[in-house]
């Protein structure tokens, strides 16, 4: 007997046995709970696995089953599983939609492992065999995090850019948002797209094989520009919850999706940009919040506990000035609170922030000059889009300064490299396109870069922005072109 015919054996007693259970429950007039319930069909991952918030000494793994029943992750050394060395069980339900996280304990530091899944005892016919994962290091490390936004299946359902992000080998990769394009209030549609999304063929191995952690903007929080004073903004969380896998999720007593992760010696602040959020519209003033009070003050509280030589601050939307304009949904509109956290980075002595984000449609890498204020230059690396149609909005929007040029000729992917191991941890940003390669000359940033009274930017701009820089200031077009009447970031040139 093959082992697909041994399988469908199984099955076939399995529905003789529910049948007959059924027949004798009726007859005595009781029905029996799902819980002593056989699962029909083939137990299955529907889309998964997929590998979640990394640790030392455990993985953790999503899936989505193809019913409610028990899931088993089991974890060996060798391909064969002979040695296996730990196990991990769960129950997923209709109410989550068949989505679980199973997270094995017990394992070594920067180790590569295999992993299976069992559903109802059973092996999954569909993924014959084991994946790869490695556990995190347990110390400084040199290692590459990956990450980007704007991953419209609608538009792009091949999604080239995938082959571009396993060239790159990332040991992470963060979600910064517009991850689906719901544009919905309706969960069983996000749902819908997160599992459309999940069984694309080129991102199955990057999911299977490298951790994902990930963050939302608007278009997967709700509708285009959307803001905290949605009602529908619970469901949303919900299913944000069910498709991914972060360390945690806000607080215990305040919702959200932000979140603190370690890896290789540098600490990530991944934050929430939308479900506290005041309306963009309204005008900018220091009561006005993107983060919410709780978070903010999270936020600052985890800064100040960080010894990381380098903290990345990870959100959806930019962390420069550039959308400081009509329809502005950034950064750029939230100036006063924006700045705020700047000040209180500055006045804490908090070293070694950088700033990561999405949305923007073009990749960009630009920095906020906070040595003009005693502090330091802070550095904010964009990517975006993955899946989606880039735009040329550069052409309209100025930041305090561009270190490199925009990129608008392709869908491309961030990469951050850390050498944390040497004498002088350094940090290497660079941009890559859907061929995986790079389309700028890499930026490299020390911790010597990132602290109080160092001013680094005039020494790390390219030349053809930096003469752009001057133009503008001089009242000139930054691309060649006289700035209209009533031109947004007047207040940059020197003029406010």
């Amino acid at each position: 007997m093959t082992e697909n015919e041994a399988i469908d054996d199984a099955v076939d007693r399995r529905r003789r046995g529910l049948l007959l259970t059924a027949l004798a429950s009726a007859i005595a007039g009781a029905l029996p709970g799902r819980s002593g319930a056989a699962p029909l069909g083939y137990p299955r991952a529907l889309q998964g696995p997929m590998l979640g918030a990394p640790g030392p000494n455990h993985l953790s793994v999503w899936v989505r089953a193809s019913g409610a029943f028990e899931v088993e992750l089991q974890v060996a050394r060798d391909r064969d599983f002979r040695d296996q060395v730990a196990t991990a069980r769960g129950e997923t339900t209709h109410a989550d939609r068949g989505c679980i996280v199973l997270r094995a304990d017990g394992l070594e530091p920067d180790t590569e492992y295999f992993y299976r899944l069992r559903f109802a005892g059973l092996e999954d016919r569909h993924q014959a065999h084991p994946f790869r994962a490695r556990t995190a290091p347990a110390g400084p490390a040199n290692f590459r995090v990956a990450f980007g936004s704007c991953c419209r299946i609608e538009y792009d359902p091949d999604q080239r850019i995938w082959n571009a992000v396993r060239q790159l080998e990332p040991d992470v990769f963060f979600w910064l948002g517009d991850n689906i394009y719901a544009d919905s209030d309706d969960p069983d549609a996000m749902a819908d797209l997160y599992a459309r999304g999940r069984i694309v063929e080129r991102i199955e191995p990057l999911l299977r094989s490298v951790p994902q952690l990930a963050t939302w903007d608007d278009h997967d929080f709700g509708f285009n520009d959307s803001d905290g004073t949605g009602p529908h903004k619970d469901g949303a969380l919900e299913v944000f919850r069910q498709f991914w896998a972060n360390p945690s999720y806000g607080e215990p007593d305040n919702p959200g999706v932000y979140f603190r992760q370690h890896y290789g010696g540098v600490d990530f602040f991944v934050l929430d940009g939308r479900y506290h959020r005041d309306p963009s519209r309204r005008p900018d003033t220091p009561a006005k919040t993107m983060l919410g009070a709780r978070q903010k003050a999270w936020l600052k509280r985890e800064l100040r506990a960080s010894t990381a030589p380098f903290k990345v601050l990870a959100i959806g939307g930019g962390w420069s000035c550039a959308e400081n304009e009509s329809g502005g949904d950034s950064w750029g509109v939230y100036l006063s609170e924006r700045d705020e956290i700047f000040d209180f980075i500055r006045d804490a002595g908090i070293e070694g922030v950088v700033c990561i984000s999405g949305d923007s449609h073009m990749g960009e890498l630009n920095c906020i000059p906070r040595s003009e204020q005693g502090g330091y230059d802070l550095y904010d690396f964009c990517s975006s889009p993955l899946a989606q149609a880039p735009a040329a909005k550069n052409v309209r929007q100025v930041p305090e300064m561009r270190i490199r040029d925009t990129w608008t000729r392709s869908a491309n992917v961030g990469l951050l490299r850390f050498d944390m191991t040497g004498p002088v941890p350094t940090l290497t940003y660079t941009l890559h396109d859907t061929l995986a390669k790079p389309v700028w000359a890499p930026l490299v940033l020390t911790p010597a870069d990132l602290r109080n009274g160092v001013r680094s930017w005039d020494r790390l701009i390219d030349p053809l922005e930096h003469e752009r820089l001057r133009n503008f200031r001089a009242g000139k077009g930054y691309y060649g072109f006289e700035p209209e009447e009533g031109w947004p970031n007047r207040r940059y040139r020197g003029e406010e």
